[in-house]
């Protein structure tokens, strides 16, 4: 920003204010940008801008490559259309014509003679502000402004001016040329925080005394310029606005100065002012700012307190559609217009997408999957080479490794060792090269670990062979996958709302979580706590021999034992503490961003390597991660494949289906389900999904995993939402103030390739593997269980039992469900989930596939306790209710307010 003033006889333009998205006031007494904030106008300040732009002259479209020329063009208009004077021309000029100097400019020599000035004395006569935008091909998309404000007053006895002129420079944005390598570092900075393609907004605020009238001009120039030292960055220029008026007024067309410059950051004026094609157009730009305006009353807030930038901000096309005054009375807290029907606005409906449409053809939803893959299949692989997939690696391979060791040991325990996890390598292998979504991570499940037990329990008792009827139920496993695949059945995935999603996520979070808790406590029963000295617990002895007069003939001194209990707790509690805070750095205020961001992304990576050398500094035999040192089958009497035949009577290999049947619907619902959570909507992914291609694969590794003696494997919930975070993506903030906006997933095949491939080269990292303590990782459990729990509504509403209502968050759904419907919906979810844990816990866990079946009916009964308004805001619409909802709403506005009936049906169903 700039402010015209006194250098000894010269005047100069003084920068004072800015806009890149958020409005920058240079601090006079700290001579500093101030911290962005949301601009805060007037409402009389907009009525007076529209007058100025239909009583000023407007210039659209002027060839101009040269201030003096614009300026000459710009007095020249207002001359021939009778506004100025002719004898005013060259004073005009002149002002406009001074030399602009931006705060990074402050002489060294003025800086010195400030000291000691009183605060309240300022120097300077008018503003000048520019702003930016961003400029694409059709020169039609637009950034951000910029603005400025300062007053100072000086007198001009040389020029006879007496000016009292105040300049707002704002959307000021582009550094003039600096040779000073100084200045030029601090150009580049700001630069950063320019978007590329950026054009700028200048616009000129100032009072004189030789005006009777307003000068006002709004100018678009035909070719974005540059213009020297308008404007602080070198930023092409698009539009001025310039108003200069007589004495008195300093206030009011500061005032417009800072409302044209935030019209001029506003997305949709900005548009505007890009596509108008004269005045009228620019004037409705303004009306419709104004009918968006929202006005706080006077008295009710200071406007001396800098409002913080929001996090999010809408979106320009969700302020393209009509808001009518009950949708407003909604959006600021008021039960108005709920009568008229007229707000009852829905979320977006819920749709998984075209992949799961019934194509009615043996193997079109495959077929479809693999065209909608192939394109993307490069892309998914350079797309990976980003430091962030470092960190993602590394922390979903530690993850992997303990969930594979931790269920590879306990398989090995049900089964007699014969199993391993080294398959976890094989399996996830193929499944991240060749299926349809990558980004989901395979492993053993509970439900799995279920079955086997008992299949290998029945197997012992009936005197049959446990490997060749484990095969014979994979192959027929395989194959029932196989027509689950060709017959499209994955569609009916679209019938499981965000009840059946929420439900199934939140029980195998609390299993990470409760696992993780069990783990730690069991440490107690290996290490317990010192309580103390006693003789009892001594475990070391020094002995030494005394002549017999002197007393005893041996003293004991006691050897401190540490508590490895304690440590462990300080491990485990220490590295997901550790983790948490470092993944909310990313918004804290120290560091530059980019590395806040890298610490952010690292911050698992980071806590695990901190505690494993608080582990090592401390030389205790804490528990360690053990991993397999050779690869070689786990039993002696086996080899690498099971032979299919020989050792069973034949009809077991019929008689498999059955079992197989169970199986099959287990895989089938975890894979989908966790395929659904992974794909979700809020993930933004763009690469597209294959359900039924997943399944394919799935039903592959069945077999070959059954022929090798390998664990089954199917998505792992928790540890794919985990993957999924590690790889979000966020903007680089632009504009000084403005947050990051999350802007999707960095999809790829190489993390969980790469994942994978490191398991399978365990054995020989065992080395290194053998100093991580297992507290420290059953820390990353604990924080993949709390993170996946994140951003469920099931879980926010939970929370809601133990707030009152002043302090509630303001969720969307607490606008349009009543709290008793809200807690009624809760705790029905609170009731299955119940259900899900104790079948989980008991021998009734080999039917727990079907009961997340049981969840859908659960969903579909709901329909009759609940409207299907306020379903669309707690869960989701299925398919089928469309119809319904139609007839809900049809229902209750009949009851608020008499509708005529149209039939006899009608006037029978009123009276019921």
């Amino acid at each position: 920003m700039d402010t015209l003033q006194h250098e000894g006889d010269e005047l100069e333009w003084k920068e004072s204010a800015r806009w890149v998205k958020f409005e920058e006031k240079v601090e006079e007494g700290g001579e500093r940008w101030s911290k962005p904030h949301v601009s805060t106008l007037t409402l009389h300040s907009l009525f007076e801008l529209r007058t100025c732009l239909q009583t000023g002259s407007i210039l659209l479209d002027l060839e101009g490559y040269s201030l003096p020329q614009i300026v000459d063009e710009i007095v020249e208009r207002q001359i021939a259309d009778g506004l100025v004077p002719p004898d005013l021309k060259e004073k005009i000029s002149f002002v406009l014509l001074r030399k602009h100097r931006h705060q990074t400019k402050k002489p060294i020599h003025r800086s010195l003679a400030d000291i000691g000035k009183s605060s309240n004395v300022t120097s300077s006569n008018t503003s000048s502000a520019s702003g930016i935008h961003r400029s694409t091909e059709d020169l039609r998309s637009r950034q951000s402004s910029s603005l400025g404000r300062l007053r100072d007053r000086e007198s001009s006895s040389a020029m006879q001016l007496a000016l009292n002129i105040l300049l707002l420079h704002m959307l000021s944005l582009v550094l003039p040329f600096m040779t000073s390598s100084i200045f030029c570092q601090l150009k580049n900075k700001f630069m950063k925080k320019i978007p590329r393609d950026a054009e700028a907004s200048n616009v000129l605020i100032g009072e004189v005394d030789f005006l009777e009238k307003p000068f006002v001009s709004f100018v678009r120039l035909a070719q974005a310029t540059t213009l020297g030292g308008l404007t602080e960055v070198p930023v092409p220029t698009r539009f001025l606005f310039i108003l200069l008026g007589p004495n008195g007024k300093s206030k009011s067309y500061n005032e417009i100065g800072r409302a044209i410059a935030t019209l001029m950051v506003d997305d949709l004026f900005s548009d505007v002012a890009y596509k108008a094609r004269d005045r009228e157009d620019l004037i409705a730009g303004v009306d419709e700012f104004l009918d968006e305006v929202i006005v706080l009353p006077p008295g009710e807030w200071d406007p001396k307190i800098r409002i913080e930038p929001p996090k999010k901000v809408p979106s320009a096309e969700m302020r393209k559609s009509v808001m009518n005054l009950n949708e407003l009375g909604q959006m600021n807290g008021t039960a108005g217009g709920a009568a008229g029907g007229e707000d009852e606005a829905l979320p977006a409906p819920h749709e998984l997408g075209e992949e799961l449409k019934f194509t009615g053809r043996i193997g079109g939803g495959l077929w479809l999957d693999i065209k909608r893959k192939i394109p993307w299949y490069c892309s998914d692989i350079y797309d990976g080479f980003h430091i962030q997939s470092i960190s993602a690696v590394l922390f979903i391979y530690l993850g992997c490794i303990t969930n594979a060791i931790t269920f590879g040991g306990l398989l090995g325990d049900a089964t007699d060792n014969y199993q391993s996890f080294l398959g976890t390598a094989l399996a996830g292998t193929v499944f991240c090269l060749f299926g349809g979504q990558p980004l989901i991570i395979l492993s053993s499940t509970g439900p799995i670990l279920i079955f086997e037990k008992l299949l290998f329990e029945f197997s012992k008792t009936n005197n049959i062979d446990y490997m060749e009827l484990r095969l014979w139920i994979g192959l027929h496993s395989c194959l029932q996958c196989f027509v689950l695949v060709v017959s499209d059945s994955s569609y009916i995935i679209k019938y499981m709302t965000r009840f059946t999603e929420e439900g199934f996520s939140s029980l195998i979070s609390f299993i990470f979580i409760s696992d993780a808790i069990k783990k730690m406590v069991g440490a107690l029963k290996y290490y317990p706590i010192n309580r103390g000295f006693k003789p009892d617990y001594i475990t070391s002895y020094k002995c030494e021999c005394i002549p017999p007069d002197q007393g005893e003939s041996s003293v004991s001194k006691k050897k401190y034992v540490p508590d490895l209990a304690l440590m462990s707790f300080i491990l485990f509690f220490g590295t997901y503490s550790m983790t948490v805070s470092l993944k909310k750095f990313k918004f804290s205020r120290y560091f530059p961003t980019k590395l806040r961001a890298l610490i952010s992304d690292f911050a698992i990576v980071i806590s695990i390597l901190v505690f494993c050398g608080l582990d090592c500094l401390l030389e205790l035999d804490t528990p360690k991660l053990h991993v397999p040192t050779e690869i070689k089958p786990t039993r002696s009497d086996r080899g690498w494949l099971v032979m299919p035949v020989g050792k069973n009577p034949w009809w077991w290999y019929v008689a498999s289906f059955v079992p197989a049947l169970l199986v099959t619907i287990l895989i089938f619902m975890d894979q989908q389900i966790s395929a659904v959570i992974v794909n979700r909507k809020e993930n933004k992914l763009k690469k597209s999904c294959g359900y039924h291609l997943d399944l394919f694969w799935v039903g592959i590794l069945m077999a070959v995993c059954s022929f090798l003696g390998l664990p089954w494997y199917v998505a792992a919930t928790v540890i794919s939402i985990a993957h999924i975070d590690s790889l979000k993506m966020e903007s680089e903030s632009s504009a000084p103030g403005e947050q990051p906006q999350f802007l999707g997933v960095r999809e790829q095949r190489l993390t969980g390739t790469l994942v994978f491939v490191l398991t399978g080269l365990s054995i020989f990292l065992a080395p290194v593997l053998q100093f991580i303590p297992m507290p420290v990782l059953y820390g990353v459990f604990l924080y993949m269980g709390v993170a996946s729990l994140s951003g469920i509504q099931f879980w926010e509403r939970i929370k809601l039992y133990l707030m009152p209502l002043k302090h509630q968050p303001d969720f969307s759904f607490l606008r349009h469900v009543p709290l008793r419907r809200v807690h009624l919906f809760t705790l029905v979810q609170i009731i299955c989930l119940a259900v899900l844990w104790i079948l989980k816990s008991t021998f009734l866990a080999i039917i727990f596939p079907v009961m997340i079946l049981g969840l859908m009916v659960v969903r579909k009964l709901l329909d009759l306790m609940f409207s299907q308004h306020d379903l669309a805001w707690l869960d989701d619409i299925l398919p089928d209710k469309d119809k319904k909802k139609k007839e809900d709403d049809k229902k209750k506005k009949k009851k608020e307010k008499w509708v005529e009936p149209e039939s006899d049906e009608e006037v029978r169903e009123m009276s019921t």
